[in-house]
Parts: C-alpha cells; structure tokens; sequence
C-alpha cells in the first residue's frame, strides 16, 4: 500500500461543509483509479484530462484534497488543501501513508474548463488521391468499406488495400493527435501471461474479504456463498451494510453510510448460462468510519457463528460456550454475547450432526442398512401409534424404545470374561431419554460395549426390555455374572427373565459403589462406609468375618441392614468366582465419559457415534494385540505385569507337598509367618487372588517352582495373547454412499412430544456430586481464600472485614504476621457451589420453610399413556426376512 494509492475523482460537483464529519464532497460523476504514490501534479493533471470522454478538450482548474485529521477520542474530521504544486502533492502523498488503516483513498475534488483548440497548417501538402484513400478507409458506408478490402483481396501476399497513386510520400499525423505519454502506455499487466486458456469456464472462485476487495465479474457457487462472502468481509473491515434487495436471483445491498460519507454498494446475480452467481455491480472501498464502537457486530449472527465454529464442533460437539466465544474474538475481533453463542453452537451441531426430527425419520433407514451391511448385528425396535386427535396417524409411528448390537461385538463377548456390567445414562439433547449400556471385558482389562439401547428412563418395563433382548442375541452362554446398582426396576426386570438372569444360567450382583452410598443415606454415618466397603471387598472367609464383627460392634442395626443384602450379591469371596475380581460398575461409568460428548446428539448421530467409535477401538485394538503376539508373548500385559509380580515376590515362601500327585500343598510366608493352602486341582489358595482372577498368585507360582512344574497352565485362557487377538478379530465394514443405499419402506418415526424438554435453560452436562463419590466427606477443611487447611474461607483471617478495617496513623506499620498478605476483600460466591451440599431432613419431609408440596397422583406401574402399544416390528439379521425393510 505504500507504492500505489486509490484515488476517488468528484469532478464538477459540490462541496459541503460543516458535516458532522467536517467536509464532505458529492458529485454524480465520480470515479476511481489507482496512481502510484512518485505521481508528479502535471501527470495527474493529464491523467484527469484523458478520463474525460466527452472528446472536448479540457484542462485542470481547481484540485483539493480531503483532509483526514484525527481529533479527540480517535475520530476523524475532514478538511480541504489545494493542490497546486508538487509540495502539495507529496505532502498528500506523505498525509496518506500515515492514515490509509483510518481512510484508506485519497479523495479528491476536481474542476475543468474547456481549452479552445488552436489550428496548425500542415507543412506539406498531401496527394488528392492519397488523401481520397484515408478518406475512404476512415468512412463509416458499409459499402466503402467493403470495396476498399475486395481491392486487395486477389492477391494474399501482396499489398492489403488500394495501391498508392504517388511513392515516396512521407505522411505525418494531424497535429490535433495529443502526443504526451500517459501512464496507461506504461502500464504492464504480467498475470495475463499465465491467464487460464479458457476464461470463461474457470471459477474465479471466493475472494479472501481480509486481502481483497470484491471485483466485478466475480464468481459463487451459491446464494449462500455470495451472502457469506459480503458478510465475512463486512464484519473483517468493521463496517455494516443495509439490504435493499434480496431475491432468489439477486442480491443487492449498500453501506449503511450510504449517501452521507460512502457510496460502498454491490449487486450479484445470478447466471443462468453459467450456472453461477457473479458479482454485477461495485462501487469499490468504503469510505466511512464507523462513529460508535462496540464490541459485537449485527451481521455476526448466530447462523454466521455457526458455520465459522462448524470444524470445532465437528471435532468436539460438547465444546463449551465460553471456548466458543474465545474463537469468535480471536478470529473475528468481536465479543459475542453468551446466548449467541449458545444458539451458535446448536445450530452448528444440527449442521453437522443432522436435525433432531429428521435424525429420527432417518434412523430407521440406517439400522436397516447396517444390519444388512454387517449380517449377524441386532435392531429391535418398539413403537407407539401416533394420534391426530382421537384417529390414528397412518404410516407415522412413535419411536418408542430401540436395542442394538453390532455383530464385532457379539462375537467379541465370546471370547471376554464371562462378566457383563450394565448401567444408563441420561441425554442431554433435545429430547428426554436414557442410553442404557452393556459392557464386558478382555484379558488384558480393555472395556469392550457389546449392547446399547435408547430408551424414555429406567423403568421395570424398560430394563426388561434391554436384558431380554441382551440376553437372547449377546449373551447366550450360560454362567455369566451380571453386576449392576441396587435399583427396583432392575430387580424386578430380572425376576421377570424366567431364569434368564438367576442362577445356575446367571449371577446378579450388586455395584459396591452403590451400597456404600446406601449405607450412608439410611445411617448418615460416613466413618462406617469405608468399613462396609472392606466387607465387600472381602476375599476370604476369614477376612469377611474380621470386617463384619468390626461392623456389629459398632451398632446391631448396621450388621442387620447388611445382613438383608445377600452375601452372594455383594460380598466377593461368597460370590463363587463370577465376579472375576470387579466389584463396581466404573467401566459402565468410563462409558459414559466416552461418550459424554455425544449424550447431546441427536439420535442418528448418538447410535452413528457408537458405530464408528467401536470401530476405531477394534481397529486400535487389533493392530496393539497383533503386534503383541508378534513380539514373542503369550499373555496380556495385564497378566504379564501380575505374574512378574508374583514371581518377586515368591522367593520367600516355603512349600510343603500333602500328596503324591502334586495338587495340595501347605505354604508358609516367612516375612509374615501366615500359612496357607493351595489346592492346584480345584485352583484355589487361601489368600483369594488365584480363584477370584484366575492368574496364579505368589503361593502357586512358589508350589509350580518347588515342583518343577509349568505355571502357564494354571493362567486362564482369556488372558492368553490368542485369545485376546480374537475379540477383535472381526471387523466393521463400511456403509458406502448413502445414495447408493437400497430404499426405506416402512413406516416414518417421530419423537415422543412428551418426551421433549419444556424446562427453561440447557440441560446439566455434570452431575452433582454425592456421597458416592470418591472424596473423603471428613476430610480436613481448605480454605478457598488462602488455600490453607484447617478453617473455611468465612473464618479466614485474610478475609475482609469489620475487624480488618483497622485505621493506620502516619508512620506506622501494621501488625501483619510475617508472610501474611493483609486483608483482601472477599470474592463472590458462586451459587452453582452450594448444589453439592446434601439435606439433612428425613427422606421425604420438606423444610419446614417450605410449603408442602401437593401429593402426585400414583402411578400404576407398567402403565402407559396413551395406554395402546404397537410394536413396529423386530428384525435381525438372525431373522429371514426384514419385515419393516425392504429392497
């Protein structure tokens, strides 16, 4: 910008003063050019005499400049200098460099007069005859002109037009012909040398708004890209511009300033022969400034918002608000309200992920390609009739509940530990619903899903439901365990199984987690949940009866409420092995963390997630055990890591043999002088750890090395690197182009309206913390002032108050302790702080502040509104035949 300048040329127009931005020029014949900035005034002047195209010779009379000067407060008021010389030239020149980021053009006001032309007798007289031919090739008769090129259009190779009557006759030009040399002689265009061999059908393509102006003849693939463009650059340059004309096939719009400071306006339209939107009209820079500053902008609406954040929200739909306003003033300079940002980030989600409503007409036609993409995958699906008043709606159904299960991991589960972990967590999308989640696990501690189901909450019915179909299509074999919290509905869903759920096909048992938390809601003693927790933790009889007298020492009420839960389904060492170790459902848990950022999604986009993110885990997951295997070891790293373990520690252990086939042996531990036995045949050891994981503990490695025997048989099966490669030994297979899809035949789904969210603010993406979690309630206190322990940030000294407002005479000092900052005022409070704490009241009673709340009328369970249920169908690739899909 600093070898060039743009010059706007107002000739003989007008001149208004006393603007509220001081002078200002207007003229109906203005017009732009780019100079350089060495231009000297008379070659400005000749410059200005050739744009004129009235073919009147004219001459400069008058040239002043406006005058940008910067006042109080950054503001800019205009006014006049005559330019008359070169001084004045260059210090026009000088005054630009330093302003052009306020007012990038150099304005100036012209006037020109006319110049009477002076005759010039020509030195040599001219032939007739050849002055007849310049007078016929300078006619305008179509005739003459035709007759003059025939004359020599015999012969090719000689002479084109008439042969000259006299030879050696020097013509000289007519002296009205001006002879100075203007700047567009000298004006070199090199880009055209590398111009596009076919103009007209390359794209121009989208101009850059923060390194370009707009050009006429322009190109846009779209409405949508020409409306972008103009707002991209009127939001990077700080201007606004007002609509005047917005139609399907033009769009037209000036600056605000319009007609008092700027004449900034475009125009595009489409073209119909190109198939294209181009850039028909524009008048070229603004020239106004802005007089109030803000921190937001009209045109960086949310729907703008939303397309600049859509990589991000590709990348992590559950990216936080503020995370989005921070990129919006980095990118654009501007500070966006919370809300817009809020609606920004919804609606770009709804660009990338898809409508909720149509998420859900959608869905269907995707579970019935998949399951025929991957054969052996489950979908079954529950629906409701839809109502228009008291008729049924034809050919539209309620999506009720859904279940799915790729086939990768159903055939994952038979080769993971026959362990399954269930547990739900809510949605946070547009509609309520619960995503209820199946998980197992290989021998190498990896989570693998194996079922998951969208369902309206966690009812009786609902639970039914999903362990049904888990076990009927997922889990078939028999002598599995099954660890879940303590909630009715599951209770009552496995008494409803048929044995499906009870022993011997199946073992139920109890989160620890949960009962710990049950504990501490029915007693409000949190120093006894740690030595209920140990109960449970229990590996051997001993240990269990160690902790339970503990326990009944302390209170008879407490030993019976454990005494009413089972051993078997909470205790380990009474649980017979099923529980292989695991006492909580954290890997359900580690679920919903993995899928927390898609909780929001909607329904096509929450059941794609699980798709293509179980695929890249069995892809990682694969390749990892592969190279395992490869490197030479036969078990996983977790049980690699355990048996070393062992071995480190067996060198202090002496062996006794009881019996001839080298299966019983008595063991003594000589840093403890614990004795314990070892039974190899029914692999079991007195300490727990080799029946509960079955991977020989320290006892049994000492016994296999005392006889010479071979451990690697005493590892199960699930923990060898052959077995492991096979829970991921199937792969996924990818869906192709959704145009290449077969046709969707069956009825359209619809979300459940009373399921929709009528709640006012967006749903909570963190829960509360409760007693469940793992923070120790009689910890000591830490101020959240100072950062020390032992006081609450209320009673911290540091903490501003009538105490500290101690008055201080000159020259003398406070009494500060040494290292204590003195009193600063207190931060506020944060409400969201006070949702962790916990009531005290009975269950069930209010405060007695709080008026009673009316008695909810009492449900039936199991019962339904409306209370008809239909039952779209249920369709696997078991199944011959998709009935509610077809080809």
């Amino acid at each position: 910008m600093e070898d060039t300048a743009n010059l706007v040329v107002y000739r003989n127009g007008e001149i208004i003063r006393n603007t509220h931005e001081g002078v200002r020029f207007v003229s109906q014949n203005s017009f732009s050019f780019v100079v350089p900035c060495t231009m000297t005034l008379m070659e400005l002047q000749n410059g200005l005499c050739q744009s004129m195209e009235n073919g009147t010779l004219m001459r400069v009379s008058r040239i002043l400049y406006r005058n940008p000067v910067v006042v109080f407060g950054g503001l800019i008021q205009f006014d006049t200098i005559p330019i008359t010389d070169e001084a004045s030239m260059q210090n026009m020149f000088e005054i630009h460099r330093q302003t052009y980021m306020r007012h990038p053009q150099i304005e100036l006001y012209v006037e020109f007069e006319a110049e009477e032309a002076v005759a010039v007798q020509n030195d040599i007289d001219v032939n007739d005859d050849i002055a007849a031919v310049y007078e016929g090739m300078n006619s305008d008769s179509e005739e003459d002109f035709e007759a003059t090129y025939e004359a020599g259009d015999e012969d090719e190779d000689g002479d084109v037009g008439v042969e000259a009557a006299v030879e050696n006759v020097v013509v000289r030009p007519s002296s009205s012909q001006p002879m100075g040399v203007p700047p567009f002689m000298c004006e070199l265009d090199l880009d055209a040398m590398h111009a596009p061999e076919f103009p007209e059908y390359a794209n121009r393509g989208i101009v850059d708004p923060e390194d370009g102006e707009f050009r006429i003849g322009m190109e846009y693939r779209s409405r949508k890209s020409v409306v972008a463009a103009i707002r991209s650059f009127t939001i990077s340059r700080g201007v606004d511009y007002d609509v005047f004309e917005s139609e399907p096939q033009t769009f037209y719009a000036k600056c605000k300033m319009y007609g008092r400071g700027c004449d900034w306006l475009i125009r595009a339209s489409l073209i119909r022969r190109k198939g294209c939107w181009e850039i028909r009209r524009y008048n070229g820079r603004h020239t106004c400034t802005i007089g109030t500053i803000s921190q937001d902008h009209s045109k960086l609406d949310s729907d703008t918002v939303a397309e600049a954040i859509r990589p991000l929200v590709e990348s992590d739909p559950s990216i936080k608000v503020k995370s989005i306003i921070a990129e919006v003033q980095s990118r654009f300079n501007y500070t966006i309200s919370y809300r817009k940002a809020w609606l920004a980030k919804q609606k770009s989600v709804a660009l990338v992920f898809g409508d909720w409503e149509e998420s859900y007409q959608a869905l269907p036609w995707w579970l019935s390609v998949m399951v025929q993409k991957i054969p052996g995958s489950v979908v079954q699906i529950e629906t409701r009739p839809l109502y228009n008043g008291n008729e049924e709606a034809q050919g539209v159904k309620i999506l009720h509940r859904v279940f799915w299960s790729f086939n990768p991991c159903i055939r994952a589960f038979r080769h993971c530990k026959p362990l399954v972990q269930v547990d739900g967590t809510h949605l946070y999308g547009k509609y309520k619903g619960t995503l209820l989640v199946a998980v197992a696990q290989d021998g190498n501690q990896n989570i693998v899903p194996i079922a998951f189901a969208l369902v309206e909450g966690e009812t009786a019915d609902v639970w039914h439901f999903f362990l049904r179909n888990l076990r009927e299509y997922v889990v078939r074999k028999d002598g599995v365990g099954m660890i879940s919290d303590r909630h009715e509905s599951i209770r009552a869903a496995v008494n409803r199984s048929g044995g499906d759920w009870q022993p011997p096909r199946a073992w139920w048992m109890f989160c620890i987690r949960h009962i710990g938390s049950n504990f501490l809601r029915a007693f409000k003693v949190p120093h006894l949940q740690k030595l209920v927790v140990n109960i449970g933790y229990s590996r051997t009889v001993e240990e269990y009866n160690t902790n339970y007298k503990r326990l009944e020492e302390r209170g008879e009420a407490y030993a019976r409420w454990c005494d009413a839960i089972g051993l078997r389904h909470w205790v380990l060492a009474f649980d017979e092995g099923h529980r292989w170790g695991h006492m909580t459902t954290n890997l359900v848990e580690c679920i919903n963390s993995v899928l927390k950022g898609a909780r929001n999604l909607s329904v096509l986009a929450l059941v794609r997630a699980t798709y293509y993110r179980l695929n890249e885990l069995f892809t990682r997951k694969s390749a990892e055990s592969h190279e395992r295997k490869r490197a030479g070891f036969t078990f996983s790293a977790f049980a690699q890591q355990r048996i070393e373990a062992s071995m480190q520690q067996a060198g202090n252990i002496v062996v006794h043999r009881f019996d001839r086939r080298n299966e019983v042996f008595e063991v003594r531990e000589t840093t403890t002088e614990k004795v314990l036995v070892v039974d190899l045949a029914r692999r079991t050891c007195d300490c727990g750890h080799f029946q509960v994981e079955r991977i020989p503990c320290r006892h049994v490695i000492a016994c296999c090395a005392n006889q010479r025997l071979d451990w690697q048989l005493y590892v199960h099966d699930v923990y060898k690197m052959t077995e492991v490669r096979k829970v991921y030994r199937f792969e996924f297979t990818p869906l192709g182009d959704p145009e290449s899809w077969p046709a969707y035949e069956g009825p359209t789904l619809v979300a459940n309206p009373a399921q929709r969210r009528t709640s006012k603010g967006r749903p909570k993406l963190t829960r509360y913390l409760n007693e469940m979690d793992s923070r120790d309630m009689r910890g000591p206190r830490i101020c959240r002032l100072c950062g020390a322990q032992g006081h609450s940030r209320s009673k911290c000294p540091q903490r501003a108050g009538p105490s500290a407002l101690t008055y201080h005479a000159p020259g003398v000092m406070s009494h500060h302790a040494p290292g204590v900052l003195p009193a600063q005022p207190p931060r506020p409070r944060r409400a969201a702080t006070w949702a962790i704490h916990l009531s005290h009241h009975a269950p069930g009673v209010l405060p007695p502040a709080t008026p009673a709340a009316p008695p909810r009328p009492r449900r039936v369970e199991g019962e339904l509104h409306p209370p008809v249920i239909s039952l779209l169908g249920q369709y696997s690739a078991n199944s011959p035949s998709l009935p509610p899909y077809k080809k």
